[in-house]
Order: structure tokens, then sequence, then C-alpha cells
């Protein structure tokens, strides 16, 4: 997911995400704890296995490339954008001739905004001969579409995946955003220097992955520049009362509270925060509240929080011009309503180059070519995964939630990569 004055979504373009991500996913794990780690923004591990199957190859004239997306579902609004960027790298590059005299078809599967629903889009993808699969958003979409992808050997270029270990689960999994390793650190910086604040409670979701570790990795380092984190509640995804949690919460006093969720859940716990008396306390989250339904469910109770993005449609940069230009040539003027339009068309141009190099076109030479990407000009900022383990080193933009009228997310500071240590 997981900004940008962007309406849909990304932010760092740094990696998000998220996410949505943008961002976690529909697996439910144990109740985390909040203990002392390293939070600079730095590879995943190195020694990721590689998968044996030889993948797909290309057959005839058409060179078949697949997305999975949340086409229906919650998290429609990322799946929707995903897709629609997708479609103009694809249409860009089809325009300029193709790759060898070939067209790319663009085939689309629908995760239903649901993780099993994401592994059966991919195996369905697969077995229709995709070459590479562009997806997901939320991390534990992905990481299913990853294991499939995996038994396959078919490469997979995340979207807004954050979840900083999403890409051990091979060498044929990547990503164009950055990763909540930074994400997690860039808020608690943000709200520790920025906004003064010095006891933060958390409120995590317990049923997605990504919620889990965003909370960790800003307590860890919010602890770390001298701050408190007072108490951590937990909800599950799709609950829509809050009561007894921010009754925790409000009993340790804390001055912000970090909500590490989706915006499907962010909304309905702002508006509850403030009618518990909680008035004053700053709301901030991560690259998961990217979309403009938050201000429908928080209401003025989400106004003047903050939240970490990859993009923002008002960032005074070239190639965001560039890319806004077309895509409101094709969207009878409007712009994208979430960062993941932008990410989307990232991750599907990053694997077109890729396929542009490769020794030859199959699924085999397609991952080693996504890997060997070095300074891609992305929308969302320069990509490079060489070296990486798949995991771009990119900045992070945090942005206020204001009213649509004023653009909904409105940049408040950006973070390089190595400014978080």
């Amino acid at each position: 997911m997981n900004i940008q004055f962007s309406w849909k979504h990304g932010l760092i373009a740094l990696a998000v995400a998220a996410a949505i991500g943008c961002n976690g996913g529909d697996s439910t794990a144990t109740t985390p704890t909040v203990e002392n780690k390293g939070t600079e923004a730095t590879p995943a591990a190195a020694g990721r296995k590689a998968p044996t199957a030889e993948g797909n190859k290309v057959e005839g004239d058409v060179i078949k490339v697949g997305i999975v997306g949340s086409l229906t579902g919650d998290q429609k609004p990322w799946g929707e954008d995903s897709v629609e960027g997708a479609k103009m790298a694809v249409e860009e590059l089809n325009a300029a001739g193709g790759i060898n005299g070939k067209k790319v078809e663009l085939n689309t599967g629908d995760s239903t905004s649901k993780a099993e629903g994401a592994k059966t889009a991919a195996e369905k993808l697969i077995s229709d001969g995709v070459i590479g699969i562009i997806g997901e958003v939320a991390s534990g979409h992905t990481i299913q579409i990853a294991k499939s992808a995996f038994d396959k050997g078919v490469p997979v270029v995340a979207i807004g995946a954050t979840k900083t270990d999403l890409t051990q689960e091979g060498t044929h999994v990547s990503r164009v955003c950055y990763i909540d390793d930074f994400q997690g650190p860039v808020m608690a910086k943000f709200a520790y220097e920025e906004l003064g604040l010095r006891k933060v409670a958390l409120m995590t979701d317990n049923k997605q992955p990504y919620s889990q570790y965003l909370s960790k990795t800003f307590g860890d380092k919010f602890k770390a520049l001298g701050g408190t984190i007072v108490k951590e509640a937990f909800y599950e995804s799709g609950q829509t009362q809050f009561s007894g949690q921010i009754t925790e919460l409000k009993a340790e006093t804390p001055d912000g509270l970090f909500l590490s969720g989706y915006f499907t859940e962010v909304g309905p716990i702002a508006q509850q925060v403030r009618q518990a008396g909680l008035k004053d306390v700053k709301l901030m989250g991560g690259d998961g509240w990217d979309s403009p339904q938050l201000l429908t469910s928080g209401g003025d109770a989400i106004l003047g929080s903050f939240f970490c993005n990859h993009y923002n449609n008002k960032e005074d940069r070239p190639a965001v011009k560039t890319f806004l230009d077309a895509y409101k040539k094709g969207h009878a003027g409007k712009e994208p309503g979430t960062t993941m339009a932008a990410l989307g068309y990232d991750a599907t141009k990053l694997m077109l180059e890729a396929l542009k190099k490769a020794k030859s076109l199959d699924s085999k030479s397609l991952i080693e070519a996504i890997n060997e990407t070095e300074n891609f000009a992305g929308v969302s900022g320069t990509i490079t995964l060489k070296g990486f383990n798949g995991n771009p080193p990119k900045r992070a933009l945090v942005v206020e939630v204001r009213p649509q009228s004023e653009g909904f997310q409105v940049f408040r500071k950006a973070y390089e990569a190595d400014e978080i240590k």
C-alpha cells in the first residue's frame, strides 16, 4: 500500500505497505511482543533459496504476464488501482512494439481480499502459462502467491507488500516498495522528533502479519529514541467495536496512538477513540491507511493524523507529472485514488524491463534478470534490487490526513533510506 498526496496508496518510495500496503495478510499469528532489535533498513538476510522448477516459457507471439489483486472485498481500492497501473505499463510497452516483436498480455486474478483467494488466483495464472506474477499489496496475500510460485519456478514482483521477511520465500520474490523495517522506524522518528511524543500506545491487528510486524518495528525504534510504549492492545480484521481495547489504552494516558492495521478498521477505531474522550491523542499509522475510504469511515476523527506512504500525487517530480498525465487520459481526468496505481505501474514496468534483458523468454531467465535490476527509474522512486535480496532501499513519505477538498494526503516530511539508523 504499504505516499504524496496520492489517493491510493503507497509511500516511500521506499517500502509499502504495506498493506496495504501495504501492507499484511490473512494469516492468524500469535501475539507478538515488542522487544529491542535492530531497525536499520537493511536487506533481508542473504541465503535465499532458489526455485528448482523450470517455470513457464513463452509459446507463440504472446507473452503472458499475470497480476493478482483484490478486485472484490475490503481491499478492493488497492486491487483496482494496482491493476490499472499495471495495464498502463503493458499498454505503453505494446504501443512501443512489445518485446522482440511479441505483444504482452496481462492476465488478471482476483484474490477476493483473502490469502486463500490470492493462492488460488496465482495457481490459476501459473497454469494458464504466465511467465511472471505481479502482486499483491497485502503481505499475507503475497506470501501465499510466493509459495505457489516457488513450487513452479515463477517470479513474483510484489506491489505494496512490506513485511520484511517476505523475500526470504525465495530468490523468485522481489518488490518495488519499502519494507516494515524502514516504515516502522520512520513513523517512530517522526512521532518522537516532529510531533514531540513520548508515551505511545500500540493497537495491532492480530490477524495481519503486516500489522504485527509494523507495530513491533515502530515500538523498537520509538523506545530506542527514548520514548515509552505504554501498552499494546490487539483486535482482528473485520471487528467493528473496539471499546475494550480503547479503555485499556486510555488508562495509560498516552500522548500518541499507533494504529498499524488497514484503513478498513482504522477509521472506526479513530471514531471510537475520540468518543472515548481521547481528543488530543495523536493518531499515526503505516501505508495500510492509504485509501480515501479512510475519510468516509473516520470522519473528522481521523483528520490531523499521520501515516507513512510510498508516493504522493502532489509530489513535484517530473516522473509523477508524466505518470499522472497518462493516467488521467485513460480515466476521465481522474487521478489515482491510492498509491497502489503508481506501485502497480512500477512493479509491472520493472518486470517488463527485466524481460527485455532476460537471456530467453522464460520464467527462470526472468528471475535472474529481475534480481539484476539496478537504478530502475520508477514513478515511486529509483529501484535497485541487485545486492539487496529483493528489497530496494527507497525513501518514505509521511503525510497528514486532510479533507478530500485539500487532497486527502498532504505531504509533511520525506525520509531517505540512510536517515533511519
